[in-house]
């Protein structure tokens, strides 16, 4: 074959198997999060098994890269500055608090957040439409109305409803401002209790004993790491504890509605699979989180002396803790 053909027929041949020989390459997805609790690790695996279906494999042509802050900010910021230095093909924080280390410590390499309740109102994006520059990813704002119109349903006679939060964490005071809103119109008083740090959860609950007819927790993520002295508390002052993600009903919690957060991994890997294929982090929009899981746990309910309703277990999704 002349030369002439022979380079043609193998610029076209590269033109072929372009997107075959770019899936080839291994590509590095670097995820870190504030702190391990089984939400968030959920939503973890759900990025990689997502990545997998969408034929990236870690030890083939992937490798995931996972730090976790355990539940300090200094530590965050410490791992996103590590994570930018090794220069991975995206950055997946998890949680507002980690996104937030992230997307201040680079401007270039491709970010895709998860688990942030307010992208807007954390400074990560300007627009959840075009959120331009290195970052995008997806939001879970809580359904707060179905979760207060469900403990509504379930104590009808209830007029205090206590929230546990880490007035650190923006994602939080985002939640307890809804959760104000709606709780008022449910006919429900607001009882705060302040946890800035894990350690703090046990006598925070406490300091509600008395004071409120049940418990509220939202994805805080100080709260939900110390969940079970909290339910511990609950169930010995006969307190109901009521929590946002469905993840934290199997740990003890008496129900909720929201997300599956694997699911929420899932949705979030598909994003980066895009973004290791060439689109662009800014011109993909922000997604929000689907899903609206009921989940029941009767058992630790009756523990917290509730009984949850027949209506509500049968149409439950999930009945755990039998």
């Amino acid at each position: 074959m002349p030369f002439p053909r022979l380079l043609s027929a193998t610029v076209a041949l590269v033109a072929a198997l372009g997107p075959l020989s770019a899936m080839a390459q291994t590509k590095t997805v670097a995820i870190t999060a504030i702190v391990q609790h089984p939400a968030l690790d959920a939503t973890r695996d759900g990025v990689v098994e997502a990545l997998k279906a969408a034929g990236w494999t870690p030890g083939e042509n992937l490798k995931v890269e996972y730090q976790s802050a355990q539940g300090n900010p200094a530590t965050a910021a410490q791992i996103a500055r590590q994570f930018v230095g090794s220069k991975p093909d995206v950055i997946v924080p998890i949680s507002t608090p980690s996104a937030q280390a992230v997307a201040a410590a680079t401007r270039d390499i491709p970010v895709v957040f998860t688990a942030v309740t307010d992208p807007v109102g954390a400074q990560l994006v300007k627009n959840l439409e075009a959120p331009g520059a290195n970052i995008t990813g997806l939001s879970d704002l809580s359904p707060v109305a179905a979760h207060v119109a469900l403990i509504r349903e379930i104590l009808p006679a209830a007029k205090r409803l206590g929230v546990l939060y880490n007035p650190g964490e923006p994602n939080s005071v985002v939640l307890v401002k809804l959760l104000k809103e709606e709780a008022g119109k449910a006919g429900f008083s607001v009882v705060e209790a302040s946890v800035p740090k894990s350690s703090d959860a046990q006598p925070a609950v406490r300091s509600l004993v008395g004071k409120a007819d049940a418990v509220y927790i939202p994805l805080d993520n100080t709260v939900v790491s110390a969940l079970e002295s909290v339910v511990s508390v609950g169930q010995q002052a006969k307190l109901p504890v009521f929590s946002a993600d469905t993840d934290s009903v199997a740990r003890g919690t008496a129900a909720s509605i929201g997300f599956d957060y694997a699911q929420v991994g899932r949705q979030t890997g598909e994003i980066v699979a895009r973004v290791l294929k060439g689109e662009k982090p800014g011109a993909i929009a922000v997604s929000a989180a689907k899903g609206t899981d009921l989940v029941v746990n009767p058992t630790s309910a009756a523990a917290m002396g509730l009984t949850i309703p027949e209506a509500v277990v049968a149409r439950a999704t999930r009945v755990v803790g039998k």
